[in-house]
């Protein structure tokens, strides 16, 4: 077990809660571009612009770094007089906040409120926006475009599918408390951030075509 600062665990907080929702962004972006590439493909060079992309980094990350600098700074306001080990891997909000001898209800309400806000609505919008495409697909009436049309989303809705699961079961372990074992929301917290950046190269680069022809060149010379 290693040592880590005040201001190193603090730190620590606000990178990992500013990282989280920036990946969730991302995808909302990405379910965007499809959206427009399946629905309105004729306005697609116009609507996804190389200013459309800056523009839409700029407020991803100044979304994400406005919403969460509350977090650490209502944790360092905290009296800290109880134990200085945190039950966790990482500098969790609440877990930090738990060695507190002081009210941590604010905390917690925040914490709630910006999950919610950020991770929700980028989900509310990406389910909507994958809703329109579904239409748009259904309208085709060529069957190999719609399976073409479908395909182009495959790697986005698996990531999707993985970063949401974990990140809701992660919560549902956290609000049943002592009903599950303490390790159980670490390791699921610590498979939150591993897996799906981990997915990423492996799930798109699968479906590029140079790649595909080398990892069955190696196969075939292995095996």
């Amino acid at each position: 077990m290693k040592p880590i600062s005040f201001a190193g665990c603090f730190l620590q907080m606000f990178i990992m809660n500013t990282f989280l929702p920036m990946e969730s962004s991302t995808f909302l972006v990405m379910a965007y571009d499809r959206y427009v590439a399946i629905c309105h493909p004729l306005r697609y060079p116009s609507l996804i612009t190389e200013q459309f992309i800056i523009n839409a980094a700029i407020f991803i990350v100044l979304r994400n770094f406005l919403a969460t600098l509350p977090t650490p700074v209502l944790a360092a306001r905290l009296n800290y007089c109880a134990s200085n080990v945190v039950e966790n891997c990482i500098c969790a909000n609440i877990s930090v906040a738990k060695l507190s001898c002081g009210d941590i209800y604010l905390n917690k309400l925040y914490q709630f409120v910006s999950v919610w806000c950020l991770l929700g609505s980028d989900l509310v919008l990406i389910l909507l926006s994958y809703c329109f495409i579904l239409r748009a697909v259904m309208r085709l009436q060529s069957g190999g475009a719609a399976t073409k049309a479908l395909s182009t989303c495959g790697s986005h809705l698996i990531l999707i599918l993985f970063f949401y699961t974990l990140l809701l079961v992660f919560i549902f372990t956290n609000k049943a408390g002592k009903k599950v074992p303490s390790e159980v929301p670490i390791l699921l917290n610590v498979l939150h951030h591993l897996i799906p950046p981990a997915l990423n190269p492996i799930v798109y680069g699968v479906r590029t075509q140079e790649i595909k022809q080398g990892i069955t060149k190696l196969l075939k010379y292995h095996y």
